[in-house]
């Protein structure tokens, strides 16, 4: 029986090294943001999000046929890894997070937002994913389910131990080739890997990140506006994270 893992992510959250990371294991396919074009059909800024025609174009724009062959598929190997963003969450059947071992990834809200906002501009905290990411954890809660919560600064500064405890989470056994993963595009990217991807396409492992955060004040009075409003939601996120 696959095994199937969905991993919930805010935008700029490293989320898409993990994806590689879990894609250079022998029993493991990875998927890329399944449910991106079903969310763009009903999104209001969507213009602005790059190639947004070729992604609808690429992917079912029904929810319900977007989980069925991006979720709900079996495919020839033992773990179906699959990567979604939480604010494409609105889309999803509430009622079959049951068939999913469930993963929260989250980062600090200012280094999201500053990463976020060169692409898509004056972000909110629902373009970040904060608090679709807690109605999943709450959701969760509510129906006795289990769920992971990982801070994806523990996963690029201390990748193997991270990567160790999180299969251990996921009762599958650490593999080494999780690490390194060939630079360049991948089979499993998404149609617009080009534009978001730009960075972990030329690396070959998780990179270190910043020791310190930036302060807020630094940021525009926007982006600041969206920090503050995003620091609590993050804040219980990390209550329960794993490390």
């Amino acid at each position: 029986m696959t095994q199937r893992i969905c991993v919930w992510s805010g935008p700029r959250n490293v989320s898409t090294a993990l994806m590689y990371s879990f894609a250079q294991r022998s029993d493991t396919t990875a998927v890329d943001e399944p449910l991106y074009a079903a969310y763009l059909a009903t999104a209001e800024r969507r213009e602005e999000h790059p190639v947004w025609r070729e992604v609808m174009a690429s992917q079912p724009t029904d929810p319900t046929e977007a989980v069925r062959q991006g979720m709900l598929h079996d495919p020839d190997t033992d773990v179906l890894f699959i990567k979604n963003m939480a604010q494409h969450w609105q889309t999803f059947d509430v009622n079959l997070l049951d068939k999913f071992t469930n993963i929260l990834l989250f980062r600090h809200p200012v280094l999201v937002a500053r990463s976020f906002n060169k692409i898509v501009e004056a972000p909110t905290p629902e373009d970040l994913g904060y608090p679709q990411q807690l109605e999943i954890l709450d959701a969760l809660r509510a129906r006795d389910l289990p769920v992971i919560t990982l801070d994806s600064t523990a996963v690029r500064n201390d990748p193997e131990s991270t990567l160790t405890t999180l299969c251990q989470k996921l009762d599958l056994p650490f593999d080494p080739a999780m690490l390194q993963w060939p630079p360049g595009p991948k089979p499993e990217d998404g149609t617009w890997a080009p534009h978001w991807y730009g960075n972990v396409h030329k690396s070959t492992g998780f990179v270190s990140g910043a020791s310190t955060i930036p302060n807020p004040e630094t940021l525009s009075d926007h982006l600041q506006d969206t920090v503050e409003r995003c620091l609590p939601l993050w804040e219980k996120l990390t209550e329960s994270r794993i490390v």
